[in-house]
């Protein structure tokens, strides 16, 4: 029996540059759906969160603990769980949401807050707060420090940095909407304070 001949143009082999662009295009959809859907990295320039996150961390936020949403929307794909107090989460600043802030959970819906001589109590007891940081022990302010109780609303979180007395928060501008919060603070992946000033021991941590 004689063996059937196929008449077959012989493939052409990709180039090295096409070989190399079609696996630069796999890798930057790769980096888009990992940056829009897993995580995403932020640079803390502030020393708001003092000492919990310094000036010059670049830390990894999870985009997905609190839910997948639809890119470009408030729209979620799925909701996953609801920010618990003591989070550190990344957020829309209500007062320009092109400007992403970093603080901690202090209040989640249905908590009363309020601030006695920098003591924060909730729902009428003191919370033992270790993170904190107090550069002004002495002095006392009206809104820094004493706050009258107030009851955070359905869909809404009370924040504060951890820089008690040098941290703009939801004791000066009010309170998140839940659809403003875009990921929760995961863990320090580089820190530095300059060149000469590499923070090796931070490199790694988890953010808690």
């Amino acid at each position: 029996m004689k063996s059937m001949l196929l008449d077959q143009k012989p493939r052409r082999k990709k180039s090295v540059w096409r070989e190399y662009a079609e696996a630069l295009i796999v890798a930057l959809v790769l980096a888009l759906i990992i940056r829009t859907f897993v995580v995403q990295a932020f640079k803390i320039p502030s020393e708001s969160m003092l000492q919990t996150l310094q000036v010059g961390d670049h830390l990894l936020a999870s985009k997905f603990a609190y839910g997948l949403k639809i890119p470009f929307t408030d729209r979620y794909l799925y909701q996953g769980a609801d920010p618990q107090r003591g989070d550190i989460v990344i957020f829309r600043y209500p007062n320009d949401p092109s400007i992403d802030y970093i603080k901690r959970i202090i209040g989640v819906p249905g908590d009363v807050i309020e601030i006695r001589d920098k003591q924060l109590y909730r729902n009428g007891q003191p919370v033992r707060e270790s993170y904190i940081r107090n550069t002004d022990p002495e002095g006392i302010e009206p809104v820094r420090d004493n706050y009258a109780p107030v009851t955070v609303p359905d869909g809404k979180y009370f924040v504060m940095g951890d820089n008690r007395d040098n941290s703009l928060d939801s004791r000066f501008w009010g309170f998140v909407d839940r659809d403003a919060i875009k990921a929760k603070a995961w863990r320090i992946y580089w820190s530095w304070g300059g060149l000469d000033n590499i923070r090796w021991s931070r490199i790694g941590q988890k953010i808690e």
